[in-house]
């Protein structure tokens, strides 16, 4: 029975009990016994304490169902509704989700439990770790931002690393929909962002790299990024360079610039590339006054929604080294509207070819206010949208679900109202809190000092 059942019904059993009994000694007992109007009154007391034990009982009850199960803040549910594009399915049968609860594949999020009053909020470090086979030194950086911005290092020399990860005057992406690699030949995914990257325990879209050292090698021979034709033509490109045999050795102790010192000496430049002085990491580290009030209410939803299921710990991102959770995730873990219209489920990522559902590594969320468009396939260019799309097909807060759990044999239906419009916006408010400062103030100061031309052009990617 419910809590508010539970009240009503006992208001309505006292209300009933007092009644009965007052009838019972006015117009029964009081009239055979000839008792007087003291003695009425006292023999009223003496029958009414059973009804007054039932009151304090049920009151007992309602208080131990409280603290039992306390209402969360900010309510785990949204508030009321506004209809919006995906309002129609609050007029349809309850929408049927399989969900295979196998432990030793990706699970979708809204499985995973929110520990939303448990949750702790972290800022980031402000250095990242680096691996006791690859030590950050000065001359190993100074080496490897050279090897980033080096256009040699691509098979016509005209890309480098920073062509697609810009982070003298961007985001550390290319604001474009997918990367655009060597001969103008575009990719099929989104380049995300190289800031705060060195927090990430897996990197690529799918995962696919375990370090960024691993990393790093990728999109040198890939054909249709920077195109060499191998690794070892990379090493000899290198050589070719006099003045990188002299860096090399002095950071290396040798001159045989290898693979895999190239890789390490750009890992160590990106292991600098972090951004922890932004108004969230102000605000966790004791600034109370560093979060305005939309972007509180949004960091509440935030929690309460569930988004900190896969957006967890400093770096927003459960696939950081900070987690112990899956670094990959189902998406779109359930069926929208959207996927059709973005295109959300061509690619399928790291999940074997032909998968109905795509399994993704899950991105950080830092700085994600200047780093559209967005998802992998950079289909969406707006991100009160890209919130309104995780919500739905990766939390279900789209409808009524019935989900079945073919390994426990259970049908659960679950009632997951949508975002209205506010809580959106306050959400998105939150993310902009995640903004860097200091890089926000640097793109402004790189866009002013761009040519028009330059500038018209930026503006349009």
């Amino acid at each position: 029975m419910k809590k508010l059942d539970l009240l009503l019904f006992g208001i309505s059993a006292v209300t009933v009990g007092a009644v009965v009994l007052t009838a019972m000694v006015r117009h029964d007992l009081a009239h055979q016994g000839g008792l007087s109007r003291v003695g009425q009154w006292l023999l009223a007391t003496a029958l009414g304490t059973g009804v007054l034990a039932f009151a304090v009982k049920l009151l007992l009850i309602i208080t131990l169902l409280n603290f039992a199960h306390p209402t969360p803040f900010p309510s785990s549910a949204p508030s009321s509704q506004q209809p919006h594009e995906l309002s129609y399915r609050a007029t349809e049968p309850a929408r049927f989700v399989w969900e295979p609860l196998d432990e030793r594949k990706p699970l979708p999020s809204r499985s995973l439990a929110t520990q939303s009053q448990h949750f702790v909020w972290e800022a980031l470090p402000f250095e990242a770790p680096h691996p006791k086979s690859n030590a950050t030194t000065a001359d190993k950086v100074a080496l490897g931002e050279r090897l980033f911005f080096d256009r040699s290092l691509s098979h016509d020399r005209t890309l480098a690393c920073s062509s697609c990860h810009d982070v003298r005057g961007g985001s550390g992406a290319d604001n474009r929909a997918t990367a655009r690699g060597i001969g103008g030949q575009v990719g099929k995914r989104n380049s995300p962002t190289v800031w705060n990257a060195a927090f990430q325990s897996v990197l690529f879209w799918d995962g696919r790299a375990a370090s960024l050292e691993e990393q790093a090698k990728g999109p040198l021979v890939n054909p249709l990024e920077m195109g060499m034709p191998s690794l070892t033509a990379v090493e000899a490109r290198v050589r070719d360079n006099p003045a990188y045999r002299a860096e090399f050795a002095r950071v290396f102790g040798d001159t045989r610039i290898t693979i895999e010192q190239i890789a390490a000496a750009i890992a160590a430049y990106e292991r600098t590339l972090i951004t922890p002085d932004t108004p969230y990491d102000r605000f966790v580290r004791g600034d109370l006054t560093a979060l305005k009030p939309a972007q509180l209410r949004g960091m509440g939803l935030f929690q309460s929604v569930g988004c900190v299921n896969c957006h967890s710990g400093p770096n927003f991102s459960a696939a950081s080294l900070f987690e112990q959770k899956a670094a990959l995730r189902i998406f779109p873990a359930h069926p929208t509207p959207f996927e059709t219209r973005y295109r959300l489920t061509r690619d399928s990522g790291a999940a074997a070819s032909g998968s109905e559902r795509g399994i993704w590594r899950i991105p950080s969320l830092r700085n994600v206010a200047l780093t559209a468009p967005y998802f992998h396939n950079g289909a969406v260019d707006n991100l009160d949208e890209a919130v309104r799309i995780m919500a739905a097909a990766e939390l279900g807060w789209s409808g009524q679900f019935l989900v079945w759990s073919d390994r426990d044999k259970i049908l659960t239906e679950r009632a997951s109202p949508q975002l209205t419009d506010q809580e959106v916006r306050d959400i998105v408010a939150f993310l902009h809190a995640l903004t860097s400062d200091s890089l926000s103030q640097h793109m402004r100061q790189a866009r002013m000092h761009r040519t028009p031309e330059v500038r018209y052009a930026y503006a349009r990617h």
